[in-house]
């Protein structure tokens, strides 16, 4: 047997040491190849030490879904003020020892690894299983769409990486250099377009996999294809040629200057999206609140969610998503219903710029913002006067604590798509177990548009399909509450920003468009004049006004306090400039400057507020580097390119 096999082997046999009561049978000592991949429940836990990879510490279960990656943008921006930030303000060093760990817990080693696993996996299926048989065709398709989903994770994250599709020999070096990314584009397609025709419709899917988010299905590796073949035909940071040691010029420019690999590229994205499009018609969600909602109460049921996978992890087990991706908050969060644990770890912040850029009407803005802290104090220091205080907290005396949301600076706005106060059971500690969402309905909806237009680039596709990105693009905005706008690149790429903010997909956008570094300096400008109020600001103020509405249904059960939200706010888009009318200090109203404070100044000056370490570099960071320890484990394979140190 060849000796890296024991690998998955031996994480076989320890699963089913702890299982062993669940199967009814003796664990043998020895588990061969041939015994696993020929049983369905040996096949689905060897399918299980992929999914473990994404639990562990510095892999999804906190940093690469918690601001390390997918951050900043002209939309979203990591909050941290310490060398934590580097990740987001495109000044990374190799060196990081958050991300590179002497003990293997670092994103390199564990994707890498999950690599492996899906390679033994897919070659132990082909090579033992009966392939007539539902179960094995559906564990073949599922490992080939799990070993894509990895790769352009790594790809997003590095570039160019090793190529390796096949589980290793015994008598092959296991040190890979990197290749061409094209490459592993090319295999991707081949892959993807193999698994889904495996893979059922989530509804006909065998056993626990049946209708279930948390697991993949023929709409997973189609979306995947689409999300592969925008990448391919996009733009994207990379050397004019590999080369070791990392020499080689690099600059944004297209992964392929072929035009009519490019339109094929689109039509076999604008085909795949159709296919999900025609069989899921229903999925898009009426409710764009109920979205996430449903990821936040445990709502794994495909035929109920707008979601197609959702990363899973155990109710309550390893797994820090909504404690990084919501409002940030301390002990007055215990108050909160559904929380136990108090504080919150929140590190996504909406850049001030995107407030005031929705329209009037979309009904995203309010799901997706929080321009508020949960607070339970007296509220003293939001307004002295006891009597005005009764008066904008009516039921509870001044001197009374209550919970409530306090409004924050314009540069502490939150993501709020994601609420501890929605989910199903009480929060009680960092690891809140929510699943990581990874690609819905809406997404698919809006790559077929984009690719029927032949994306950034123009190389407009055929379209056999039947259906029009012009129709899939009014289906979003309908459901935002808006009107048509004719469908080009433009008003598309807009649109995705309204859509996706806070869902890590934003800054990976820009950089196949080739506008991350032109989006970033053109929102810092923007961002300036709003500051001052000049330029597109010139009808913005300093201050909202708002009032208190009682709402005790987002209390904790038992606190005694009364809750209130923010209600009528006014001074948060263009043209709401001063006093709104019936406003009446006296009689529940208050007004607050979020732009500054006496001690403080403004919260948006230029030497305090940025989205970027350097603009002359922000076009050489677009990618993490291979960090010190992974570089040093790789017996020379490995290299840097973009300017990161190599020694």
């Amino acid at each position: 047997m060849k000796t890296i096999k024991y690998i998955i082997i031996a994480f076989v046999a320890v699963l089913l040491t702890a299982c062993s009561d669940f199967f009814g049978t003796e664990t043998p000592s020895v588990v061969s190849e041939e015994t696993v991949y020929t049983r369905v429940a040996l096949t689905e836990q060897a399918i299980a030490g992929i999914y473990e990879q994404f639990g562990l510490d510095r892999s999804y279960r906190n940093r690469l879904s918690c601001g390390y990656q997918g951050m900043n943008s002209d939309i979203e921006y990591n909050s941290k003020n310490s060398g934590k930030a580097d990740y987001a303000i495109y000044n990374m060093k190799y060196e990081d020892g958050d991300l590179s760990h002497s003990s293997g817990k670092d994103p390199w080693s564990y994707l890498t690894t999950m690599i492996e696993r899906a390679n033994l996996v897919i070659q132990g299926i082909e090579t033992y299983s009966d392939l007539e048989q539902i179960e094995f065709q559906y564990f073949l398709g599922e490992a080939l769409t799990l070993r894509a989903f990895i790769y352009l994770e790594m790809i997003k994250f590095w570039g160019d990486v090793p190529a390796r599709f096949h589980a290793m020999d015994a008598n092959e070096s296991i040190f890979s250099e990197k290749v061409d990314r094209n490459v592993i584009f090319e295999q991707l397609r081949v892959d993807l377009k193999r698994a889904s025709e495996l893979l059922p419709w989530s509804a006909d899917c065998p056993g626990v996999a049946k209708n279930n988010t948390g697991r993949p299905s023929k709409s997973l590796a189609l979306g995947l294809l689409a999300r592969n073949n925008m990448m391919y035909a996009g733009y994207a940071l990379r050397p004019d040629f590999i080369q070791r040691g990392g020499t080689a010029p690099y600059k944004v420019q297209l992964n392929t200057q072929d035009a009519a690999l490019r339109k094929a590229l689109y039509e076999e994205a604008l085909n795949a999206c159709a296919e999900i499009i025609k069989n899921d018609d229903s999925k898009l969600q009426t409710s764009f609140e109920k979205v996430f909602k449903d990821i936040c109460t445990d709502n794994t049921t495909y035929s109920n969610s707008e979601f197609i996978w959702e990363m899973p992890f155990a109710n309550g087990a390893r797994g820090q998503f909504l404690n990084y991706n919501t409002v940030k908050s301390t002990d007055a969060l215990k108050a909160l219903k559904n929380n136990t644990s108090g504080s919150t770890n929140a590190v996504q912040m909406i850049v001030p710029t995107f407030v005031y850029d929705f329209e009037a009407g979309d009904k995203r803005r309010d799901v997706t913002i929080a321009p508020y802290t949960w607070v339970k104090d007296n509220a003293s220091k939001t307004v002295s006067d006891e009597a005005k205080r009764e008066a904008l907290f009516p039921g509870t005396p001044a001197s009374d604590n209550r919970l409530y949301q306090k409004e924050q600076k314009i540069s502490g706005f939150y993501l709020n798509k994601f609420r501890i106060e929605w989910m199903a059971r009480e929060r009680n500690g960092n690891d809140d177990g929510i699943n990581y969402p990874i690609i819905r309905y809406a997404d698919i909806l809006l790559m077929f548009a984009e690719a029927e237009i032949g994306g950034v680039t123009g190389d407009v596709p055929a379209n056999t399909t039947g259906l029009t990105g012009q129709e899939q693009f009014d289906k979003i905005r309908t459901r935002a509450g808006l009107t048509s706008k004719p469908l080009n690149m433009e008003n598309l790429m807009e649109e995705r920003k309204f859509e996706f903010c806070g869902e890590y997909i934003r800054k990976y956008d820009l950089m196949r468009w080739g506008k991350l570094k032109e989006s970033l300096t053109t929102t810092m400008s923007r961002i300036a004049e709003l500051d001052q109020h000049t330029g597109e600001f010139t009808q913005t103020g300093d201050s909202i006004y708002f009032q208190y509405k009682q709402d005790n249904s987002l209390v904790y059960t038992g606190s005694g306090l009364n809750g209130y939200v923010m209600n009528n706010v006014w001074g948060l888009r263009k043209g709401e400039v001063g006093r709104p009318t019936g406003f009446d200090s006296n009689n529940g109203w208050v007004a607050k400057n979020i732009f500054e404070s006496s001690s403080d100044g403004r919260y948006l000056k230029p030497t305090t507020y940025m989205l970027y370490y350097d603009e002359a570099t922000i076009d050489s960071r677009h990618y993490w580097p291979i960090f010190k320890i992974n570089l040093a484990s790789s017996n020379g394979a490995l290299w840097n390119d973009y300017g990161y140190p190599n020694d």
